[in-house]
């Protein structure tokens, strides 16, 4: 065999391999990080921050920073680090904030964040969010709030885990994520406020947020089956996050989506009732997926033994097929309506 042939044939062959490896890339997809979202985990997580030993989380209580340090413990057992530009997973709010509109003499609290930094465009960034306070202790009960919001928390947390599998197995997402657990929700949307106020990044950089609040019940609307979700705000302000919510559903074939309180003229405003409302006002393409109420809604009843653990685990994820397709798409969403107040 001359040399040329020889040199011909390793060519072929370090073309073929290089082609293979390009089509392993090419072909991995959302698929293959849904697997990761685990039941299990959800349970063991949401076991630990819906507990009495957390009190409820109310708004700067020491059971919510105990949940705090919880979730952080998570992350850093992930290997899932706080963002760039921050000094640690806090954001630490003021009470002077939390008070200046209702004066309900709120002690200090914490927005707490977690990252994945981008591949291709890090400067562009996906908020996905969800409130980790509750309302506390009343009259002796403790009110643990594992569907409001416990059900979120535990859902975005499995959501950051599998994005970060993704980037360690160098599938990282092309845009930057930005884990968000806000506080203060139950008094009026403060962490979510006091983020939109004082950003850590850019609101003009901002791409979308992805808003979980209650994902781990039924409501009465659905008692036949609990595989649905509703879906509110995802057209209000671009039309490419309405259908890329559609699109990533029908392709993992999910859900059914149900958009019964998306019309802002519904008079239980759930629109305006979580966080999501304060990056839409800014402009950014927001979804918030909602499992809707029930009987244990703000009850102490609300308890980690009435979650629906495999509609949690469907709910987060489509939350997390919808982050990565924002995340991984070549142009970012486009906002072409002005309809976020």
């Amino acid at each position: 065999m001359t040399k040329k042939i020889i040199a011909l044939l390793v060519l072929i062959i370090f073309y073929t391999n290089c082609t293979a490896q390009q089509s392993t890339t090419k072909n991995n997809s959302v698929t293959d990080y849904l697997r990761a979202i685990s039941t299990e985990s959800l349970k063991t997580n949401l076991t630990v921050i819906a507990s009495d030993e957390m009190q409820g989380r109310d708004t700067g209580s020491e059971g919510q920073k105990k949940a705090g340090r919880c979730i952080i413990d998570f992350y850093k057992k992930h290997g899932i680090s706080y963002p760039k530009g921050a000094d640690s997973y806090y954001q630490h709010i003021p009470a002077a904030f939390l008070n200046e509109k209702y004066n309900e003499n709120l002690p200090d609290s914490e927005n707490i964040w977690a990252f994945i930094e981008g591949s291709e465009k890090p400067n562009e960034i996906v908020v996905i969010s969800a409130h980790y306070d509750h309302i506390g202790i009343k009259n002796g009960e403790v009110y643990n709030g594992a569907d409001d919001d416990g059900s979120g928390t535990v859902a975005i947390m499995e959501i950051a885990a599998a994005f970060q599998k993704a980037k360690n197995e160098g599938h990282g997402p092309k845009r930057s994520i930005l884990i968000l657990h806000v506080t203060g929700e139950e008094h009026g949307l403060h962490g979510s406020r006091y983020y939109s106020e004082n950003p850590l990044f850019p609101l003009a950089n901002t791409v979308a947020d992805v808003n979980i609040d209650m994902i781990g019940r039924r409501d009465e609307f659905h008692q036949n089956s609990n595989n649905y979700v509703y879906l509110i705000g995802s057209d209000y302000l671009s039309t490419d996050l309405y259908k890329l919510c559609e699109a990533v559903n029908k392709q993992n074939k999910l859900l059914f989506i149900d958009y019964k309180f998306n019309d802002k003229k519904d008079p239980n405003r759930f629109y305006y009732r979580s966080d999501h409302y304060n990056f839409a006002k800014n402009g950014i393409p927001s979804v918030f997926l909602f499992n809707g109420v029930h009987d244990d809604y703000h009850k102490a009843t609300d308890e980690v033994s009435k979650i629906e653990f495999d509609a949690l685990t469907t709910r987060t994820q489509y939350g997390f097929a919808i982050a990565w397709e924002i995340a991984n798409r070549e142009k970012r969403l486009i906002v072409d309506k002005d309809d976020g107040q």
